[in-house]
């Protein structure tokens, strides 16, 4: 197995497909990360969540990072890594056409709301489920994905799960390969 780097342009285009990541902030030298749905279009992830320590952070620190990958088995494997700036989309006029397109791409994916706007009990209380929509400017995003290295083969793998493994890892190649021509 080889790792090897992708291209800007590939990397944007696996991130198209995913829609579950991890999120990082930070405040006060302390890191805090979660799982978050996004959904990406033109140089931005645009999510959805309620008012919690993720969102109290981010608006006093917008620098984020972002993790996603898709997995197929410790040895097939794609993975990003994006620097970015939180971005709140507030209620307003200003921003109307930027909530709207955020709730737009979100509604691809199946109970996009969720786990954000799900009741929540905190320190003995009911968290106030109030929506706050964000995006995500991407700053910087690399990429890395696996191969195997020519002629290299795990020879414990000769069940049909190991076809359908191959066949997954010459489709995820086979995307990337197209990207460089």
């Amino acid at each position: 197995m080889r790792i090897q780097e992708l291209e800007k342009a590939q990397s944007l285009r696996v991130l198209a497909r995913l829609r579950l990541g991890r999120i990082a902030c930070c405040e006060a030298a302390q890191p805090y990360i979660v799982p978050f749905y996004f959904a990406y279009d033109m140089g931005y992830l645009y999510s959805f969540s309620t008012i919690g320590q993720k969102i109290i952070w981010m608006r006093a620190n917008s620098a984020v990072c972002v993790q996603t990958d898709e997995i197929e088995s410790t040895q097939e494997w794609v993975s990003l890594v994006i620097l970015g700036r939180y971005e709140e989309l507030l209620d307003t006029a200003g921003l109307k056409v930027e909530r709207e397109r955020a709730y737009e791409l979100l509604q691809h994916t199946p109970c996009w709301w969720e786990p954000g706007y799900s009741k929540t009990i905190m320190e003995g209380a009911e968290r106030p489920l109030v929506p706050v929509y964000f995006r995500i400017q991407i700053l910087e995003i690399t990429g890395r994905y696996t191969a195997s290295a020519p002629g290299e083969q795990d020879e414990r793998k000769t069940s049909s799960s190991a076809r359908e493994e191959t066949h997954s890892r010459n489709r995820i190649l086979a995307d990337l390969q197209a990207e460089l021509l």
